[in-house]
Order: structure tokens, then C-alpha cells, then sequence
């Protein structure tokens, strides 16, 4: 859930169609007595819930067309370019927009919540008091850190650079860049995703007035209800009266859309591209397992510029859509069974990993997708290792996709999701999967 409203598996009703299909849709959990909450709230203030992030000298990323950001929490954000030069030497150039000048970095604020709780008389502070920003047309409570002292500016008499690190509550996210802007000559301000804040009621997004309500089909009814098949065919074809549609054109009906945050993911020195999330069923149902496999159930995830498709068994696509100019489309890689075959016998198509009983489990398995379009850099056929994981996950509806580029035009995708999980262990030698028996 991206709007930080709370489902649980059990607040549900069941849907039945007029064709008798049913339908399981879980629904959102809308607080009552907020206020009542953020009353009695007597835990840690927020700076002490993000102490964690600052001990452990953790770093987030995200790249952008030719800048890099580094965050490494509580110590300092940088800005890079790494160029290869002949002979293999790497040329850096790199700015700091802001270092921390002091060892705990708890704001006056946070310093004055804390000492009025000791006293047993924690205000509920105005949202005046707490920050906000409006992130994707909703206002969320955010909890700043300073960081000054960066590399000195031309434009502002060598002025040190210097910026607001905004951490916001996501309960899915990994401590994630969301944003970095330049508010004013070498002033910036950067978002951070981060689970840590959203113990602390004053920090969770405030509920907006419209929340999804995820639906599931139950076994013997299919993954969307026909008349809905038929009406979304029907809007398609008024669309274009004047053109053929041909069939391959048609719009995935086995794809959901869901609004949803597009985050690039923290982690230590690897160098990630971009990750996204996206929306699906909860996969218990073996006819949603069966889609992933056929290929027709897509996943799709990104940020920035390039967004990803990955259609299981048949291709890895990256495009970008633009209003004015439409879709451009690079296919990064397409399935080969043969090539794929021939890959996993000098590579580790499955990795495992040992249960407390002792027994294997498959922990991983990696398909090779070759002979994608050619790239200007090497002149060679790009090529993707598609990573596959299980993502155990409180929400249903979590899918996780990452890219990175080890090499040029030879890239790594990450993606995790519960329907994963329930398949991983049926890979064969190859790391070729199946449903489950």
C-alpha cells in the first residue's frame, strides 16, 4: 500500500458478479481516533527511531541520467560522475552537497519533544509544527536533518553547499532516494523512504480520502471479471475508430495498474539503477502462478527516465513513454531455452540455501535472456541475467524490480515477489520453473 494506509488478510468481503464470479477484496483499514493515538503516544521521538540507520553507516543511491547521489546516513550526501578514460582510468568528478557536523544528529525539535515526554506532558503538536511536503498530490509529514559544510559554491561566493534531508514514512520501503532537488543555488533537498518513522503516529501519512481496495479472484473464477474484460476491449477500440486494431495491440488484461511510489533502492557500493514497485494479487491462487509462467502476466517497475517490462519466458523490455513522442523501446534481452540452457551449464542457474532441519531450498534462480538490441558502445547484442527471489511480504501486493549494470549493455534484473516464493522450489538443474504439483 502506497498511501501508507494499513489491509490485513482478514478485513475482507466477498464480490460476486453477475456471471457468479468471486472475487476476495481486502480493504483498507481506516483509522478512527488518530487523534487519540497521537495523544497517548508515549514511545521513542523520531530522531531516536532513526538512530538505528545512523549507527550502522548505511548508504542509499540513486542514479539519474548522468549524475549519482549518495546518501550515507548521518554522514554526508554526494553528487558524482565516474568516466572511463583510455587505459581503463576513471576520471571523478564530485561535489558533497552537505556533510554532518555533529555526532547525533537530533534536531531542537526532537531534542524538545523528548524532554517534554520526560515529563509526562507530550504535547500533540499542531501539524504547523511538523513539516510537510506534498509528495504525489498528498501532503506527508516528514522529519528533517541538516547537513552543511558541503563542497564550497562558485555561484555563491564559495559559499559551502548544503541540504535538507527529508526522511518520510513508507512501510515497504529500504531507506530509498525518492527525490533530490536543487531548491536554490547549491541548496538542496533530498526524500528519503524510510519503515522507521511509521511507528511514530505523527509521522504516518495522514489517510486521503480514496484508498485502493485490492481484489483477488478465488479458484474457479478468472483473474478479471469478463464483462470488465470486454468493457476495457470496448474503450480501447473507441479510442482509435479509425485504425485496425490488431491483436497484439490490445492492452494486457492480465495486467493491474496501480498508482504507486517508484523508489531507486539503498544499498552499500553496488551500483543499482533503478527499482520500482508494482501491484499485484497476492499469488496463492495456482490460475495467477500459471500467467507468470505463460509470460501474459508482466511485471513492470523503474524510475527516472527508463522504465522495465519483464514478461517471464519471453523478454526483458526497457522504454521510456512520452506524451508528445509516444514509446521508445530498447529489448534488452529476449528468451532462449537453447542459449539459456548452454548459459546455466558454465553458470549457477539455482543457489541454495541450508534449513535449520538441515535440508536445501532453493534461495535463487538466474535466467539468461540474450540477443537484445544492439548497443552502440560494444556493437554486440545486449543481454540481461534475470535474478529471481521471494519476497515475503505483509502486503499482498508487493513486487519488487531492480537493474544494474555490471558491465555495458550487459545487465543484472533483480525481481522479487511473493508468487516467487511459491515456486522456486520446483526449479530444475536449469533453474526452470513450473507450478507446483
Amino acid at each position: 500500500p502506497t498511501t501508507g494506509v494499513l489491509y490485513k488478510e482478514d478485513n475482507y468481503i466477498i464480490m460476486t458478479t453477475v456471471d457468479k464470479e468471486k472475487y476476495k477484496c481486502i480493504l483498507p483499514l481506516i483509522a478512527s481516533g488518530n487523534e487519540e493515538e497521537e495523544k497517548d503516544y508515549k514511545g521513542p521521538t523520531p530522531g531516536e527511531l532513526l538512530e538505528p540507520l545512523f549507527k550502522q553507516s548505511s548508504c542509499s543511491y540513486r542514479i539519474e541520467s548522468y549524475w549519482t547521489y549518495e546518501v550515507c546516513h548521518g554522514k554526508h550526501i554526494r553528487q558524482y560522475h565516474e568516466e572511463k578514460e583510455t587505459g581503463q582510468k576513471i576520471n571523478i568528478q564530485e561535489y558533497y552537497l552537505g556533510n554532518m557536523m555533529m555526532k547525533n544528529p537530533l534536531s531542537e525539535a526532537d531534542q524538545e519533544e523528548k524532554e517534554n515526554s520526560k515529563e509526562g506532558a507530550f504535547p500533540l503538536l499542531s501539524p504547523a509544527q511538523i513539516p510537510t511536503k506534498n509528495i504525489e498530490g498528498q501532503m506527508t509529514p516528514y522529519y528533517p536533518v541538516e547537513l552543511g559544510n558541503g563542497t564550497p559554491c562558485s555561484l555563491r561566493q564559495n559559499r559551502p553547499r548544503s541540504s535538507t534531508l527529508m526522511y518520510i514514512c513508507h512501510p515497504e520501503a529500504k531507506h530509498e532516494i525518492l527525490s533530490v532537488a536543487e531548491v536554490t543555488t547549491c541548496e538542496y533537498e533530498v526524500v528519503i523512504l524510510t519503515p522507521l518513522l511509521c511507528s511514530h503516529p505523527k509521522y504516518r501519512f495522514r489517510a486521503s480520502p480514496v484508498n485502493d481496495i485490492f481484489c483477488q479472484s478465488l479458484p474457479g473464477s478468472p483473474l478479471k471479471p469478463h464483462n470488465l474484460e470486454q468493457l476495457e476491449k470496448q474503450q480501447e477500440m473507441l479510442k482509435t475508430p479509425f485504425r485496425r486494431v490488431k491483436e497484439e495491440e490490445m492492452p494486457s488484461t492480465k495486467e493491474e495498474k496501480f498508482s504507486s511510489i517508484h523508489k531507486p533502492v539503498a544499498v552499500g557500493s553496488h551500483q543499482l539503477l533503478t527499482v520500482g514497485t508494482t501491484h499485484i494479487s497476492k499469488l496463492t491462487d495456482e490460475q495467477l502462478i500459471k500467467e507468470f509462467l505463460s509470460g501474459s502476466y508482466c511485471f513492470h517497475g523503474g524510475v527516472g527516465w527508463w522504465k522495465y517490462e519483464f514478461c517471464y519466458g519471453k523478454y526483458v523490455h526497457q522504454y521510456h513513454e512520452d506524451k508528445e513522442s509516444g514509446r521508445t523501446s530498447v529489448v534488452v534481452g529476449t528468451w532462449s531455452k537453447e542459449e539459456h540452457v548452454e548459459w546455466s551449464r558454465k553458470n549457477a542457474a539455482r543457489t541454495f540455501y541450508l534449513r535449520e532441519d538441515g535440508t536445501q531450498t532453493v534461495r535463487m534462480v538466474s535466467h539468461f535472456y540474450g540477443n537484445g538490441d544492439v548497443c552502440d558502445l560494444t556493437d554486440k547484442p545486449r543481454q540481461v541475467t534475470v535474478k529471481l527471489k521471494c519476497k515475503e511480504s505483509d502486503s499482498p501486493h508487493a513486487v519488487t524490480i531492480y537493474m544494474l549494470e555490471p558491465h555495458s549493455c550487459q545487465y543484472i534484473l533483480g525481481v522479487e515477489s511473493p508468487v516467487i516464493c511459491k515456486i522456486l522450489d520446483t526449479a530444475d538443474e536449469y533453474g526452470l520453473l513450473s507450478v507446483p504439483s
